[in-house]
């Protein structure tokens, strides 16, 4: 298939664009602020030779959508490029239904993208739109706010373990941690439930240290985290002393870390139960600087390595 018969087969889609895929560029209006991102899915860097394409088409938009979620924004129009060594035409199928299922279930029209010949990677761009005061920013945190965590974290790290052979987890539990790993659930609902509640958050990609460090060098304030207040699944609870860089540094989890005034408790719980989604409070924001991790004990943890460095 030539490189137009592969977007016109597997990546053109109706849209409520002005104009979408087929064009050098695409076009919408819109009356709110716009949100931006993009992230990129590498072989052997982001993801294994061999994985189901399905879940990896899943996969490059719920990472975006992630982005969305950490800023309170409505995902809307996303754009796709890959970059493939051949054109498997099984593997493209499998890919872009796995895509487009997910831009179905959050609203996200593909209006656009860029295909070429080249070792396999994706790179997806995705737009939102939200109210700008209401926008959750990294330098929202104020002193005496309460950190929250939704979902359970460590998961996606522990398959990773067992993948490499770290450590052996158990037929039923690498079920459910790779499932974490390969098909990560995009908060979005709950970014946009936060909107008005709290003014600071940022998704969980890179690891919990490294990714609430972003948010107390963008605020310029410090942190107090408990430990045991971070939130586990079943499966991550039996390694919690043994693995607690999963925990900590690990990665790939896609949930919200977020701040809100002690005020908005009762709200942050409303929304959890609302929408069916543990959210836990497992620490402080502070004057100063820097992040202190405690133990059962109340002593200070060493962290180590924060989190995933590309080129560390």
């Amino acid at each position: 298939m030539t490189e137009f018969e592969i977007i016109a087969h597997y990546f053109t889609r109706p849209s409520d664009a002005l104009l979408g895929v087929g064009d050098d560029c695409a076009l919408f209006s819109s009356k709110k602020t716009i949100a931006v991102s993009t992230d990129m899915l590498v072989e052997k860097t982001h993801f294994f030779p061999g994985d189901d394409p399905f879940l990896l088409g899943r996969k490059s938009l719920s990472v975006n959508l992630s982005d969305m979620a950490a800023m309170g924004a409505r995902p809307r129009y996303a754009l796709l490029a890959i970059s493939l060594p051949v054109a498997d035409e099984a593997w493209l199928q499998a890919f872009s239904k796995g895509f487009m299922a997910q831009a179905e279930r959050y609203g996200v029209a593909l209006i656009g993208g860029d295909t070429t010949r080249g070792p396999l990677a994706v790179c997806v761009h995705i737009i939102g739109e939200l109210d700008a005061e209401l926008a959750l920013r990294r330098d929202g945190a104020k002193p005496g706010d309460e950190i929250w965590v939704s979902g359970h974290l460590g998961d996606a790290a522990l398959a990773l373990a067992h993948l490499n052979d770290e450590i052996r987890l158990t037929d039923e539990e690498a079920e459910f941690c790779l499932g974490a790993l390969h098909d990560p659930v995009p908060r979005v609902e709950l970014g946009l439930a936060l909107s008005g509640i709290s003014r600071c958050a940022i998704d969980i990609s890179d690891g919990f240290c490294a990714d609430l460090s972003h948010i107390l060098e963008k605020s310029i304030v410090a942190a107090v985290v408990e430990y045991a207040a971070l939130p586990c699944s079943e499966t991550m609870e039996k390694y919690r002393s043994t693995r607690a860089s999963a925990i900590l540094s690990g990665g790939d989890d896609y949930e919200l870390c977020f701040t809100a005034s002690p005020e908005k408790s009762n709200d942050v719980r409303s929304i959890g139960e609302r929408l069916g989604i543990r959210l836990s409070k497992v620490g402080k924001i502070r004057e100063g600087s820097g992040l202190v991790v405690l133990d059962e004990a109340g002593r200070e943890m060493k962290i180590g390595n924060k989190g995933y460095a590309h080129f560390s």
